[in-house]
This record gives structure tokens, sequence and C-alpha cells, in this order.
């Protein structure tokens, strides 16, 4: 379904909020999926040389069986998203992202449609969207970071207004973000075998190790999978005075593969290795902020206004 503008948006169907609903159920199991990774990894490295020779007789398994149920929820999810993430694909969501109509309406009214992406009436349901993205500023503003970085936070998520407009399914919305154009590395979940049905594995240019870009070309040369991180970088891009780590946080918070796994830094300049830092830094207020208090979104709304405001010139964003 092509964008339109906001007063010409009909309201979310049933069906809609329901497949919305089924948006969000996947997007948790995949938080919880990078949640227990990232555990996993810590607890490796703590353990590091003085490991116990015999440790799988006293290591609690249960971080690694969590993992494996919560992998068997999202492999799904991975073999369509890694199936159809193709050049092709890629290319064509760039060109309708730049010359469709888009819709119209504040961050704050961006915020509050993304809330009906699930519906609050769901017994299953104990956190709306806006709920969760003041968690995660929140969480930065106690740790006294600054303002940019908050409002970081408040938006990271807004991407997922993609789903409204002119997303195919659930696979170029969410998910872990990689690189199209070159090689799909054995770091990206899953790795290379789950990419079997993808029409670019065995091209001779897209699927060779630098494909299309070029040593330290830099990734703001590199086409990442479409999803809600790369639509909402784009939207901050044009129309917000956001810093470089800011817009970084938002494009690289879901590039596993680069940030966690250490893949792909051979396409990296010098101003990603200060961006790397920056989404490090991020990372923990997104996977973690999840099981702080619910916030009040009306008495936060003023102090984070004024934030929207400061970043954001233009009141009205087309998204």
């Amino acid at each position: 379904m092509a964008p339109v503008a906001i007063e010409n948006s009909p309201p979310p169907t049933v069906n809609k909020v329901r497949d919305g609903q089924a948006l969000e159920e996947t997007s948790d199991a995949i938080d919880e999926v990078n949640v227990l990774k990232a555990n996993m990894k810590k607890e490796q490295e703590e353990k590091g040389l003085y490991e116990e020779s015999e440790f799988d007789k006293s290591k609690d398994k249960t971080n690694f069986r969590q993992y494996e149920d919560a992998c068997d929820r999202v492999k799904n999810f991975y073999k369509e998203q890694h199936t159809k993430q193709t050049v092709a694909y890629n290319l064509k969501a760039r060109h309708e992202f730049n010359t469709q109509t888009r819709a119209e309406m504040t961050v704050w009214e961006a915020m509050e449609k993304l809330n009906t992406l699930i519906d609050e009436s769901d017994p299953d349901t104990s956190l709306s969207q806006i709920e969760h993205l003041l968690q995660s500023a929140e969480a930065i503003r106690r740790d006294g970071k600054p303002r940019w970085m908050q409002l970081t936070g408040l938006i990271h998520d807004l991407g997922k207004l993609l789903f409204f407009y002119n997303a195919q399914g659930q696979w170029d919305v969410v998910g872990d973000t990689f690189p199209v154009g070159c090689a799909f590395d054995e770091r990206i979940i899953y790795g290379r075998e789950s990419f079997k049905d993808n029409e670019d594995l065995g091209h001779p240019i897209y699927d060779s190790k630098f494909g299309i870009y070029s040593p330290g070309c830099g990734l703001d040369k590199v086409m990442l999978s479409w999803g809600h991180d790369e639509y909402l970088y784009h939207i901050a891009k044009e129309q917000s005075t956001l810093p470089d780590e800011a817009l970084a946080m938002i494009r690289y918070h879901s590039f596993y593969p680069w940030h966690s796994a250490g893949a792909y830094h051979e396409l990296m300049d010098e101003h990603d290795k200060e961006m790397l830092r920056a989404v490090k830094a991020f990372n923990p207020y997104d996977l973690y902020s999840k099981s702080d208090g619910i916030p009040s979104a009306e008495e936060l709304k003023p102090y984070y206004m004024e934030l929207i405001n400061e970043y954001f010139p233009n009141k009205v964003i087309r998204w």
C-alpha cells in the first residue's frame, strides 16, 4: 500500500491492528534473542582464560536453552527476511520512499499513531509503544546523557510506522539488519545458509566479498537491508538537526553483525569507528529498558516536546 497524506489515511482496520500485534510479538521475540546473545557473550568474556576445564558440569545452561527457544520463535521470520532482502528489493523500496506521497504529522502524532500498531485492549499486551519509547528515553535521561541522546531514545523505533504505509510484511520492518550488494557474512544470525533462497546468493558481484562497494568506502555508502532503522534514519537525516552520533544510533541499532559480532568492519572509514562507539553506548538502553517501570506519557510530554522542537525545526514531518 503506497503512503498517503495523513488526512486521507483511514484508521487501521481490525485485521491491520491484529497484524500489528503479530509484528510486535515478532519484534519482542527478536529483542529477546539479542538480549540472550548479549548475556551469553558477556558471560563468556568474563570467564575467559579462567574458565574451568569441566565448565559444562556446573554451568547454568538455562540461558542456552532460552536462547534456542527464542530462536525457534523467530526462525521463520528470518528465513523470509533473508530470502526477500535483495538488492532489487532495496532499490525498489528506496525509490518508493523518495518518490511517493508520504504521510505528514508531528513527531508526537507519529508516536500516537505508532500506539495503534497493537491493540491496547488485548489482554496479552501490557505496554504501549509510547511507554516503551519513553522507557528508553528516561533511562538515558537518568544516566545524565545529552539531550539529543534522550530524544534518540524516544524516537528510535518510530520507523515502525513503515508498517502502515509501504511495508510488504514483517520482514521489511523489524529484525537484525545487514548489507545487501556484497557477500552475506556468516556472523549474520543463522549464517549464510539462511540465505540459500536469496536470489543474490551466488551472484558474481553481489556475493563477492566487497560486492558493489570498496574497502574502507564508509558505511554511509553501503545499502543496509530496508526496515524501520533505515527508514527513520533517512527521515531524521533529512528533517532534523540531530548530530551524526544520533543518526548512527538510529541507523545501526539493529545492525548486530556489525556492532556486536565484528562483521563488515572492512567497509568502515574513520568516521564509522567513532560512530561504532556511539552505537555501542546506545545499545543497552535499547535492549534492557523494557524491564523498567511504566512512565507517564502525560507527565513527560512537555519535557520531550521541548526536545522534539529543539531538534526538529519543522514541526510537521514527512513520514
